[in-house]
């Protein structure tokens, strides 16, 4: 009688979520800290919004031209690493094949056996340099369309996660009352999305959370008071 299957309950952090992380942590957090001390220096919310959708538009560019540039340095660097390893296993395959072996052996393997999978793996260029990317240098092979859509993925969530504490101020005419209802909208998304990223990087869910929050609530508490005192004198 076959035994009874139990789900695996492992959470597999994919590149998507790991831009949409990147993405939405500066998106929430720092147009949130400009709104918040442009708050307590002007008297209009036209001035807000303005330089809002500027930080916004100029955020989601350069987040997005760092995950590009991010992407595009991983795909050089696996193939530069690639390379290094096929002039090897061409080369030096007595070499690669001891470095297999001392692989197999820190898996528990006996000498036996880790000969035998080793010389059945070298019958597979393909398949044993693909081992080695794998298990000696800890290297999964990107997608080509990984810096692309990094770029998009990060820059678009920094435009949503942006467009959160901005858009209070787009229904109100004083600073004040946008700020008000900008904070209580931010902190409720920002302690969503800290139980998303919690879960994303294996945190505690509500820890991860509040240290979202604190950190947010912090850096607009900061920008207002600093633009408070400035504005006074």
């Amino acid at each position: 009688m076959s035994k009874p299957k139990y789900p695996e309950n492992h959470f597999k952090r994919s590149s998507l979520i790991t831009d949409v992380v990147i993405g939405m942590s500066d998106g929430l957090t720092v147009p949130f800290a400009l709104a918040a001390g442009l708050s307590g220096a002007v008297t209009t919310t036209t001035i807000i919004i303005t330089a809002g959708l500027a930080e916004v538009a100029a955020g989601s560019i350069a987040m997005g031209l760092g995950g590009y540039l991010a992407g595009k340095t991983e795909l050089e660097h696996y193939d530069s690493e690639l390379k290094r390893e096929e002039y090897e296993v061409e080369n030096t395959p007595e070499a690669e094949k001891q470095e297999v072996r001392d692989i197999f052996a820190g898996m528990g393997l006996n000498e036996e056996i880790q000969h035998l999978v080793t010389e059945e793996l070298a019958k597979d260029k393909r398949q044993w340099i693909n081992f080695m990317m794998r298990n000696e240098l800890g290297l999964e092979q990107p997608s080509p369309e990984r810096a692309r859509n990094s770029a998009l993925n990060i820059g678009l969530s920094y435009i949503v996660g942006g467009m959160v504490p901005l858009s209070p101020y787009f229904f109100v005419t004083r600073p004040y009352d946008g700020l008000k209802y900008s904070c209580i909208i931010t902190i409720i998304c920002l302690f969503i999305f800290g139980l998303f990223k919690a879960k994303a990087t294996g945190q505690n869910p509500l820890t991860g959370a509040l240290k979202v929050l604190l950190v947010g609530s912090l850096a607009a508490a900061a920008a207002f008071f600093i633009a408070t005192l400035i504005n006074k004198r």
